[in-house]
């Protein structure tokens, strides 16, 4: 575009901005500025609902999918947990006792095992007797024994092993001269018998 083309246009623009009145001018831009925030507010309310309508229908498909689950899955969340059956001790210890009639031959088992590990067994004290409120017949035995400490800590075991209705209930050692490799020791021992050769299920035979 020349200077002169430039000119004429720029003076036509003056004469016409001259024509029209600056009142008509003003208001005509304050129709323009509400018509514009018309729009800008209505097409804000249309985001909103359409945000509003979308947050209602997933809430509506996750009610729907609650009601949908199955039954059993809600009793599992909503039924206590099931409480496991405690074990019955006292059945179980009833089971584990010894039966009376045999004690002469727990005794020979005794003398046997006492042999096995090289201890020399002389006779032992033997006393019987009766637990009224645990209704269990005990049959305590004192057994003097001398040998080596390792065999005779071994014995010990061994009876346990041989015996599991039996109870160590103390055993001391004496030792003559700090020199010796024999040991004296004393053990008392226990037997928990019962009359009942059947195990029982529940409560006292």
């Amino acid at each position: 575009m020349s200077t002169a083309m430039f000119a004429r246009l720029l003076l036509r623009t003056r004469l016409a901005l001259a024509r029209v009145d600056p009142l008509a001018a003003g208001a005509a831009a304050l129709l323009l500025a509400v018509a514009g925030s018309l729009a800008w507010t209505v097409q804000a309310l249309r985001a909103l609902e359409a945000t509003h309508s979308a947050q209602l229908a997933g809430a509506a498909a996750a009610a729907r999918t609650a009601a949908a689950a199955p039954a059993v899955l809600k009793v599992a969340l909503t039924a206590p947990a099931a409480q496991d059956k405690p074990p019955d001790n006292l059945a179980a210890f009833y089971a584990a006792l010894g039966e009376r009639k045999t004690a002469g031959e727990q005794i020979k088992t005794l003398f046997a095992l006492a042999a096995q590990n090289g201890l020399t067994l002389v006779q032992g004290e033997y006393k019987p007797a009766y637990e009224h409120n645990a209704r269990v017949h005990t049959y305590q035995v004192n057994l003097p024994v001398k040998g080596s400490y390792t065999a005779i800590w071994r014995f010990a075991f061994d009876v346990l092993r041989a015996i599991p209705f039996a109870s160590l209930d103390d055993i001391g050692f004496r030792r003559d001269a700090i020199g010796d490799a024999q040991v004296e020791a004393r053990l008392r021992l226990t037997l928990y018998l019962t009359d009942a050769p059947a195990a029982v299920t529940g409560g006292a035979p």
